[in-house]
């Protein structure tokens, strides 16, 4: 997986994106982060600069775990913070289940597939949409994840966004639909969550809200930061987001002196 590893003082904090999306995904929230952590920004499989693995075993949620696990010890960080947005969150807390002692906090935002119920009635609409999509040939701007149609993002974030996802690769989304998000749901896990957990919730997607309200019930520790704006909360409201993590790291951050 490719990463880039951004200037910051304080504790590392891996950032991971969504569907089509790619490192552009943080570019609003960077220089904010940067004065309270280290950003470290990972790419999915065939997203952005992350190739398409020739072995399609790479693309199972747990081979990404793996790959998470490689990049902190390739740049020496003891444990850090991960933060995941929509498909990105669902491989972002399965690492902190299957490696509680690398990650001592985390964060994620409006995540259908994290919380899908497993049991095949909870598929949503959104993502048998997308496999439709990719199983008709359609133009993958049809999809209304696709960041072309995003509405509420700033323009220059906007055109990076489009930019990486001209360039992404069908054989690898199809594969993020068929293994990776057939098996991306930790609902049935996520009561066992052990780290200090953060909710940033873009309160203007409604479809998030039933999974808001299970992830409250089976979770009670979790905390949760509701702002005004839909799936992309990170980029529309940046200054937000980031103080809401910024507050969150201030309390479980293992590094911090009392």
């Amino acid at each position: 997986l490719h990463f880039d590893s951004h200037p910051g003082t304080g504790p590392a904090v891996m950032l991971l994106h969504g569907f089509l999306s790619s490192r552009a995904q943080w570019r609003a929230n960077l220089p904010g982060l940067g004065k309270f952590c280290r950003p470290v920004t990972v790419e999915l499989w065939g997203h952005g600069r992350s190739p398409t693995p020739e072995d399609t075993r790479q693309m199972e949620p747990l081979a990404y775990v793996e790959q998470f696990e490689a990049i902190r010890r390739e740049l020496g960080i003891d444990r850090w913070y991960v933060v995941g947005q929509s498909f990105g969150a669902g491989l972002t807390l399965l690492y902190s289940l299957q490696h509680p002692q690398a990650v001592f906090g985390q964060a994620f935002c409006n995540s259908n597939s994290a919380l899908e119920r497993t049991d095949g009635k909870g598929l949503s609409a959104r993502g048998g949409l997308i496999r439709e999509v990719l199983l008709s040939g359609k133009p993958l701007t049809d999809l209304p994840v696709h960041p072309r149609n995003a509405k509420r993002i700033p323009t220059d974030i906007k055109a990076e966004m489009v930019a990486d996802a001209e360039v992404l690769c069908a054989a690898s989304l199809a594969n993020s639909v068929r293994i990776t998000r057939s098996r991306l749901s930790v609902r049935d896990r996520f009561h066992s969550i052990e780290q200090p957990t953060l909710l940033v919730n873009g309160v203007w997607e409604k479809h998030f809200q039933p999974a808001v309200e299970f992830a409250q019930q089976a979770l009670p520790s979790m905390d949760v930061v509701a702002l005004e704006g839909g799936h992309a909360i990170n980029i529309e409201q940046a200054d937000a987001f980031n103080a809401a993590i910024y507050r969150h790291l201030l309390q479980c951050d293992p590094t911090r002196s009392s």
